[in-house]
C-alpha cells in the first residue's frame, strides 16, 4: 500500500515509514552476515578475512548503484507529492535507462579488474585465494542488486516500504538456508557462502520487479515515454549522479581503510571483518530512518508543505538522537558476546581487537545518525551536492587521520577506529551550519520542471 506521506501525523507517518524500512535492511545484511558468521564458524580465520574484505569491496560496489538508485528515488518522490503523474513516469525510464547501463558496465569492469583487486586491498596471499574464489562468484549478483534497489527505491519513493521488506524477507531466509546447506553439507566453503548469497539476490530482485510492475500503476502507460528526452535524462542524472558520488567516495574511504587494515594482518583483518558487520547492524535504524526522513522531506517539498518540513525535522533529530544512545549503549555493553557470534572463543587477539574497534565507534552513534538526517536533507531538498561535501568531510577526515594516527606506534590499529567518529563530528558541524545560515533559501522553491540546486 502507498502511504502519503504529506497528510497526517507527522511523526506517527515518518515512524510508521521507516519501520519496514529498518526490518528491510536488517534483513538485507543477513545476506553478508551469514557469510561471515558461518564461513567464521566453520571455515577458519583466513576465511573469515577473505569474506569480510570481500564484503568492503562490494559495499563500494553495490553503494554506485545504490546512489543512483536513491537519487532517482528522491526525484520520484517530489513528483508523486506534486502528483505529476506524467513527469513521474517519464523520470521511470530516463532513471531505468541510465541505472541499467550503469549496472553493465560495473559488472564487466568488475571481472575485467579482478586480479587488480589483491594489490589495491593489500591482500595477502594466504586470503587472496578464498577471496578470488568468492568474489568470482559474488560479481554476478550486481545485475540483480540493481533491480531490487532500483525498484525498491520506486515503491519507497510513493510511501510503499511494506514490499520491500517482503521480498528482502524470503530472499534472507533462503540465503541462510542454502548458506548451511552448501558451506557444511556440501562443503564448498566460501564459494558456496558466494553462491547462496547471489541466488537469494536474484530471488529478491527478480521478485520484486515483477512485483512493481504488476501492481503499480505508474508502470503501465509508458509507451509515450519509451523515447528519452535529454532534458529529463540530464535531471534525473543531475539527482542521481551526485547522490551516485557521495554513496561512492563514502565507500571508496571504508575501502581505503579495508586496505590499511589489511596491512596489519590477517588477525586485524578477521577482527575488523566480524566488528564491522555488528556496527552495520547496530547502526542501521538510523541510516534507514534517514533514508524515510528524506522520502518525508522529498514529498513534502514536492508538494509545498514547509511546516511539515519544520516540524518534521525537528522531530526526526529527537529520535534519531534517541536511537543513537540506545544502540551505543548496548554495543558497548555486549561487544565482547557480539564478537563471540562470529569468532571461536579460542581466537582470543582477534576477539580483543573487534571489541576495541566496537567500543571506541560504537559509543558515537549519535554522530552517525546525524550524518545521515543531513545526508537525507539535502538530498530531498535537491541540493545533493552538498551531500557530497559533507561525504568528503567525514570521509577525507577518516582516512587521512587513519593513515596518520595508526603510524604513531603508541596508538596503532586504534587510531583507525578513533579516526570514524572525528570525521562523523565534524560533518555533522558543516552539514548543520550550512542548514542555519541558508535554511530560508532552502525552503524556497525553484520553478516547476527546473533542475535541482547544488
Amino acid at each position: 500500500m502507498n502511504q502519503d506521506l504529506t497528510r497526517g501525523p507527522v511523526m506517527r507517518s515518518m515512524l510508521l515509514f521507516a519501520i519496514p524500512m529498518i526490518l528491510g535492511n536488517l534483513l538485507q545484511q543477513c545476506y553478508n552476515v551469514a557469510d561471515t558468521l558461518i564461513v567464521g564458524r566453520f571455515a577458519g580465520t583466513d576465511a573469515l578475512a577473505a569474506v569480510g574484505s570481500s564484503y568492503s569491496l562490494m559495499t563500494f560496489l553495490t553503494s554506485i548503484l545504490l546512489g543512483l538508485c536513491m537519487g532517482s528515488g528522491a526525484l520520484f518522490s517530489m513528483r508523486f507529492g506534486r502528483r505529476d503523474e506524467a513527469g513521474l513516469r517519464e523520470s521511470i525510464v530516463s532513471s531505468f535507462v541510465l541505472i541499467a547501463g550503469v549496472a553493465v558496465v560495473l559488472n564487466l569492469v568488475s571481472f575485467a579488474c579482478l586480479d587488480w583487486i589483491q594489490v589495491f586491498l593489500q591482500v595477502p596471499d594466504q586470503v587472496w585465494g578464498l577471496m578470488r574464489a568468492y568474489l568470482v562468484v559474488i560479481f554476478a549478483g550486481i545485475p540483480a542488486i540493481f533491480l531490487y534497489n532500483y525498484f525498491a527505491s520506486f515503491l519507497r519513493a510513493v510511501g510503499n516500504s511494506v514490499a520491500p521488506l517482503a521480498f528482502l524477507a524470503v530472499s534472507a531466509c533462503l540465503n541462510i538456508a542454502l548458506d548451511l546447506w552448501f558451506v557444511l553439507g556440501l562443503g564448498r566453503g566460501v564459494a558456496g557462502a558466494a553462491e547462496a548469497t547471489v541466488i537469494a539476490q536474484y530471488v529478491s530482485g527478480v521478485g520484486i520487479t515483477l512485483y512493481a510492475l504488476a501492481r503499480c500503476p505508474q508502470f503501465r502507460g509508458l509507451r509515450p515515454y519509451l523515447r528519452v528526452r535529454g532534458s529529463c535524462l540530464r535531471e534525473v542524472a543531475s539527482y542521481s549522479f551526485l547522490t551516485c558520488i557521495q554513496q561512492s567516495v563514502m565507500n571508496l574511504g571504508i575501502l581505503m581503510v579495508q586496505g590499511l587494515v589489511n596491512s596489519f594482518g590477517p588477525t586485524i583483518m578477521a577482527a575488523f571483518a566480524a566488528a564491522v558487520k555488528i556496527d552495520s547492524f547496530a547502526y542501521l535504524p538510523v541510516q534507514d530512518f534517514g533514508n524515510a526522513f528524506s522520502t518525508f522531506i522529498a514529498q513534502n517539498y514536492g508538494a509545498k508543505k514547509a511546516d511539515r518540513i519544520r516540524a518534521g525535522l525537528k522531530g526526526a533529530v529527537v529520535t534519531s538522537m534517541g536511537f543513537g544512545v540506545v544502540l551505543s549503549a548496548l554495543v558497548w555493553v555486549f561487544a565482547e558476546p557480539l564478537m563471540g557470534l562470529f569468532v571461536e572463543a579460542g581466537e582470543v587477539a582477534v576477539i580483543q581487537a573487534g571489541v576495541l574497534y566496537l567500543h571506541i565507534e560504537g559509543a558515537f552513534y549519535c554522530g552517525i545518525g546525524c550524518l545521515f538526517l543531513l545526508y537525507g536533507l539535502y538530498r530531498a531538498l535537491g541540493r545533493p551536492g552538498m551531500s557530497v561535501v559533507l561525504t568528503v568531510i567525514s570521509l577525507g577526515t577518516r582516512v587521512a587521520l587513519a593513515y596518520l594516527l595508526s603510524a604513531i606506534p603508541a596508538i596503532g590499529v586504534s587510531g583507525i577506529w578513533s579516526a570514524v567518529p572525528i570525521g562523523w563530528f565534524l560533518a555533522d558541524a558543516a552539514g548543520v551550519g550550512y542548514y542555519l545560515l541558508r535554511k530560508n533559501r532552502l525552503l524556497a522553491w525553484p520553478e516547476e520542471g527546473a533542475s535541482p540546486r547544488s
